[in-house]
Order: C-alpha cells, then structure tokens, then sequence
C-alpha cells in the first residue's frame, strides 16, 4: 500500500514518490498536485523524465515563472537521472523555491538508489508505492470503497477480488463503477456477480480452487474456458502457486494456535482459514510436494521451456488432481 511520511505535501516542498506500484505512485502524484491546486487555476503542473534533464531545463523549470505563481514539477523514472544531475537535485531539495513543489518519482529497484539514499538524508517527505499482498487485495478493494462513499462487506471484496483479478487499477475502476451503479446501497457479492460474474468463472483462481480440491473435470474445464477467454497462461500457474503455498503453510503450521495467529502465520485474512481447512483435507506432505513441483515445471514451461501452454497447464491440472489423497 501507498505510506506517507511526513505532513500532506505543499509549496516549497519536496515529496520522493518511490516503489514499483505505478497504479498507487500515479496516485501519490495527483493527490499532490490537488493539495497544492485547491481549484486554483494558476497553477502550472510539468511532468518532465528525469532522463532528459539537463541543468538549463532544471533551472527553468525551478526558477522564478512569468506565466504561473504556483507549480508542481514531476520528474518522472528518477532512476535515469544523468549522474552530472545529481549535485543540482541534492542542492536544490536542501534550498527549494517556495513557490514550487517537485515530486520525484523513482520506479524501485536498486539502480539510483544512492540518490534515494541522499534525498532521504536530506528529510524530504516520501510517499512508498508498495502493491498489497495478494491477501491484502480485500482490504483495499473496501477502502476504495469507501473513498466513494460505499460499503462493503469481507465476503463481497474478496468476491470482487477473484471476479476481476489483481491489478490495482482494474480494482479500483471496479471499485467506482460499483458504488456508482449502487444506489446508496451496500455492494453486495450478488451486484458483483451481475457486473463481474463472467469474468469470475474463468478466473486462474477458479482453475486452482477445482485442482486444488481434487476435482479434475471441472478443474480441466475451468482452465480451458479461461484460456479461450483469454486469460495468460502465467496467471494459473501463479494462482495454483499461490494456493498451494497457502496450504503448505497452513498444513505445516503448529497445532492450537488462535485464529488470528494461524492467519499471520499462513499470510491470509482470517476468512480464509476456513477455505484452507476445507482444501487440507485429502492432501498429505507427499502430495503436496508433487503439486508445488508440478507447478514449477509448469511455470517454466509457459515462460518459453514449452511451446505449448495450453499442453502444459493441463499436464500440471492433471498432475495435481491425481495428487490429491495420494499417501
């Protein structure tokens, strides 16, 4: 998720937008052009690469203006920042101009991390771009709501999760075309199903929950309705990954523990230990063990070790199903 640190951003200061979440860091840079505009119309926003900049563009664009009183710089992939820039940027975020905010967005990643590391000495304010955890999705599918003014039960944002998938953005317009469509009224798994519901039967999810649980006809049909609707080969492989981790951990974790414990300990929501309970019954570690590999295989062989991924996926429903009970 986006964290801020420091106060909510303003003229004269400098805000370092850092992490691979592009959805959230676009985020973090709008919301700070709104703090600073208020609805005024004087104000002068310049998205500039950082690959670009040179000392006279810098200068320009941090100097005194004739056309704006107000302004908001982003420079963009902070990462590609030319090394004869640096000293100027450093410089510059010990002394800003009072009537200028620049945001400096570094995508992640370890290349330019010394000017993230020098930018920081020099207490600027950062906003982190990190993508929730896949058990996290729920959470922030209901904070979207909210921020338009909905609700949402547990239940009902874990459906909207596995109907539209894990891209943040996909989320969050879902998120809005809901409350919107809602009438006031609470968004419900049914309204979901009437907007989402197609897309959720040919979800990787879906596959993985039929394989998972054993059921090899449905499992097989699952995979091949999603691959004709277009579904990416890699996503089922990371959806039956993801499920299978989950029911290792929670197959291997210490007996006793309260609820609350166990779902720390596993990495899922609380409401999802009912489900794993449900799927751990029939598989053995020798089981498990021959799916995850299967799995890997299968992941390996849709990233290029095959040229076949349809042949591949199904090799690996099949191996997991059979798995399923097996001593």
């Amino acid at each position: 998720m986006a964290a801020r640190r420091g106060s909510a951003p303003k003229l004269g200061d400098v805000l370092l937008v850092t992490g691979a979440e592009s959805f959230l860091a676009d985020r973090a840079v709008r919301s700070a052009i709104a703090a600073v505009s208020k609805g005024a119309s004087d104000v002068e926003a310049t998205d500039v690469d950082a690959a670009t900049l040179d000392v006279g563009v810098f200068a320009e664009l941090t100097g005194p203006s004739l056309f704006a009183s107000e302004r908001v710089l982003v420079l963009r992939s902070l990462e590609n920042l030319p090394s004869e820039m640096v000293p100027h940027l450093l410089e510059y975020a010990g002394s800003p101009s009072d009537d200028v905010l620049a945001v400096l967005v570094h995508s992640g990643g370890q290349k330019g991390k010394g000017v993230l590391d020098k930018l920081r000495k020099a207490s600027v304010n950062e906003v982190v771009a990190t993508a929730p955890k896949a058990w996290e999705l729920p959470q922030f599918v209901a904070g979207e709501i909210r921020l338009h003014g909905g609700t949402v039960d547990e239940g009902a944002a874990s459906a909207l999760v596995d109907a539209v998938g894990h891209d943040l953005r996909a989320l969050a317009g879902a998120c809005s075309q809901l409350v919107s469509d809602s009438g006031g009224q609470a968004v419900t798994a049914e309204l979901i199903g009437q907007y989402f519901g197609g897309r959720a039967e040919v979800t990787s999810f879906a596959v993985a929950d039929a394989a998972i649980a054993g059921r090899t006809e449905p499992a097989l049909e699952q995979l091949r309705w999603a691959l004709d609707c277009g579904v990416a080969p890699v996503l089922v492989t990371s959806a039956m990954a993801g499920g299978l981790r989950g029911l290792a951990k929670y197959s291997s974790a210490p007996s006793g523990m309260r609820e609350a414990d166990l779902a720390r300990e596993v990495g899922v929501p609380p409401w999802k230990l009912k489900q794993l309970k449900q799927q751990s019954r029939g598989w053995t570690p020798g089981g498990l063990a021959t799916a995850i590999k299967a799995v890997a295989q299968a992941d390996a062989d849709v990233k290029g070790a095959s040229g076949d991924a349809g042949y591949a996926l199904e090799r690996m429903v099949l191996t997991i199903t059979r798995a399923h009970g097996r001593r």
